[in-house]
């Protein structure tokens, strides 16, 4: 969705508007075109994407992930005033707010589930397999 804004708000870009809203250096290398990257400018890699095999280590970074796109989209917020763009991100926001809901639910399920003497010693759905050789 933030890509489609993206492209909404710079398909028709004039070279006049282009170079006064200083977008000429993004231009260069992709015309309009939406290329993922940070707000720095650091291209999107799949090194963002981090998994450990582990599900309650996972369930931790998938929480701190919508977390922090959450923190993105209120910052995105509090700049922006096209109401169009403001509508989409709000909805993203919220979205954010209920996947983090729902990972948190699993972690609690998940943490229910597991021996509390033995809660951060071993990866159970790991071990598991582990146990029946």
């Amino acid at each position: 969705m933030v890509g489609t804004i993206v492209y909404q708000l710079t398909r028709n870009l004039t070279m006049d508007e282009i170079k006064a809203n200083g977008f000429e250096d993004y231009f260069v290398d992709h015309t309009t075109g939406v290329y993922p990257s940070g707000a720095n400018g650091m291209p999107f890699t799949a090194a963002a994407l981090q998994v450990k095999g582990d599900i309650v280590t996972d369930l931790h970074e998938d929480l701190a992930a919508e977390q922090k796109a959450r923190t993105t989209y209120d910052n995105i917020l509090r700049f922006c005033d096209d109401y169009d763009v403001r509508d989409a991100i709000r909805f993203l926001r919220a979205r954010e707010v209920v996947h983090y809901q729902r990972f948190g639910e699993g972690l609690r399920i998940v943490t229910d589930k597991l021996d509390s003497k033995n809660f951060y010693a071993f990866n159970p759905s790991f071990d598991k397999c582990q146990d029946k050789k």
